[in-house]
């Protein structure tokens, strides 16, 4: 056993060190974004927002996408139904607002999921003057130069897709909220200048052309994931995404512990079926750092027991917890930079951004576990069967 664990243990050393140069670089790229001028290309664009029901700072949310600065745009909020409680907040913003907003009533998938749905029937019934089509969430808060920062690179016709990144700010002090955040703030520096990013649905802007050519309507037919059916429909056709950091977007979020395992589990799942060269390194890299961690303790407690000095074992053991909180550090340093409205809310809950981000694994290899046995999620009071990318089936709850 102990010499597992060493060979784990020089192992998950040797990828702390190098995940920390990632995010050095990761940061070093952040920084050089904030610095750039992005310029002066602001095309007709429609901002399409999916809704349902109500969430925390749900009219706060819809009210920031009025408001970005020098662009020329539209929105169009989208429901599936014409009940949904929703409603009467979406028409009320849509009638007060300083652009012009549109209020869609997409109807009841058949063979797809809601969201898929509803931007589908949305983008069917956009007139043809719209050149951009930018995709965003009711639970996002962007700020006011978000939408001309992720349009802006736009200009370059060799550019697929800009996209980004929500950073969940808990809105509740309690433990399953804490541990949302904490799980969600790694995929921040999944995205990066020069790797292989993939669009995510709150914050993505591709020029419609580029989208009808590469084929994203047919492609989200059958399927339960927006981001990640674009995303696979610009690779088949070698679209360059372009990760835009200064447009990280925050999400004030709470939940329970119930709520925690659906949403971890849904993104895990829906990861596994529609991109699982990402999901297989992911749920290795999880497992050994968590085998690593509890060998390392049943070696730590079984020498102490033995009245054995554990010293080495013990450095070995937390050597990597050490550098994925130095990792975490480096990421909540360019997250502050980057959203500075939101940056006394972050450092004073950069606990659970730095040292409980470090137990995130054990939830996360959890969730690897559970995408395993299932193929069925639940997302807003729906269920779905992914049975592949192209095949969703909705199934009764």
């Amino acid at each position: 056993m102990e010499t597992l664990f060493y060979l784990l243990a020089f192992l998950q050393t040797l990828l702390g060190v190098y995940l920390i140069w990632q995010g050095l670089q990761w940061l070093g790229y952040l920084r050089r974004r904030l610095h750039t001028d992005p310029g002066f290309y602001a095309p007709r664009v429609a901002v399409l927002c999916p809704c349902k029901g109500i969430e925390p700072g749900l009219e706060r949310n819809l009210l920031s996408l009025t408001e970005f600065d020098r662009q020329n745009y539209e929105i169009f909020f989208i429901l599936a139904s014409g009940s949904d409680p929703a409603r009467s907040i979406v028409e009320r913003l849509a009638a007060n607002s300083r652009v012009k907003a549109h209020v869609v009533i997409a109807g009841i998938p058949s063979n797809s999921g809601e969201k898929v749905n509803n931007l589908r029937v949305a983008v069917e019934q956009l007139p043809p003057e719209f050149e951009v089509l930018v995709f965003t969430d009711s639970d996002g808060r962007p700020g006011k130069s978000w939408l001309h920062h992720l349009v802006a690179p736009l200009s370059d016709v060799r550019i697929g897709a800009t996209t980004t990144m929500r950073w969940l700010l808990p809105n509740r002090s309690n433990l399953p909220t804490a541990l949302l955040a904490a799980w969600n703030a790694p995929v921040v520096t999944m995205l990066s200048e020069k790797g292989r990013n993939f669009c995510w649905g709150g914050g993505t802007a591709i020029r419609r052309s580029i989208f009808e050519q590469s084929g994203v309507m047919e492609e989200w037919r059958n399927s339960v994931s927006d981001d990640y059916s674009l995303t696979r429909a610009l690779e088949r056709n070698n679209r360059l995404i372009v990760f835009i950091p200064e447009c990280l977007t925050l999400s004030y979020v709470e939940t329970d512990f119930h709520g925690l395992l659906e949403f971890t589990n849904r993104q895990i799942l829906i990861t596994r079926v529609y991109a699982e060269k990402v999901w297989a390194p992911a749920a290795a890299t999880h497992l050994l750092y968590c085998v690593t961690l509890l060998l390392g303790v049943i070696l730590i407690l079984s020498d102490f027991f033995e009245q054995r000095p554990a010293f080495h074992i013990a450095t070995l053991t937390f050597l990597p917890v050490l550098l994925s909180a130095i990792r975490s550090s480096i990421r909540l340093i360019g997250v502050t930079e980057a959203l500075p409205a939101g940056r006394s809310q972050i450092t004073g809950q950069a606990w659970i951004y730095v040292l409980l981000t470090v137990l995130v694994p054990f939830l996360y290899t959890a969730n690897f576990v559970n995408s395993l046995i299932t193929r069925k999620i639940r997302w807003r009071s729906m269920a779905y069967e992914l049975i592949s990318p192209e095949q969703t089936r909705i199934v009764p709850l």
